[in-house]
């Protein structure tokens, strides 16, 4: 058996929309300002792979930081259920 365990999101519906909005208009804002600078077609090439990369390093910051933040979540309480099995043996021990 593998009980499956449910949390409730922390952030709100409105603040998930705000911030696909958010990225999505600075991704369009970066588009704008490369695709009209007055620079020759090279360097908007550039400027727009540069913009690329770095967005898909962001995401992919992010996602490694949340999943070793998870992974210390499961381990803690991991460590916290054998240190309670192991006061309860204790407690047993006593009575």
């Amino acid at each position: 058996m593998n009980p499956q365990v449910t949390q409730a999101s922390p952030h709100s519906p409105a603040w998930i929309f705000f911030t696909y909005v958010s990225f999505c208009a600075s991704v369009g804002m970066v588009a704008i300002g490369v695709l009209f600078a007055p620079v020759d077609v090279w360097i908007k090439a550039y400027l727009a792979m540069g913009a690329a990369l770095l967005i898909q390093s962001c995401i992919t910051m992010t996602k490694t930081l949340r999943d070793v933040h998870e992974g210390t979540k499961l381990v803690n309480r991991i460590e916290d259920a054998r240190a309670e099995r192991l006061l309860m043996g204790i407690e047993r021990g006593k009575e």
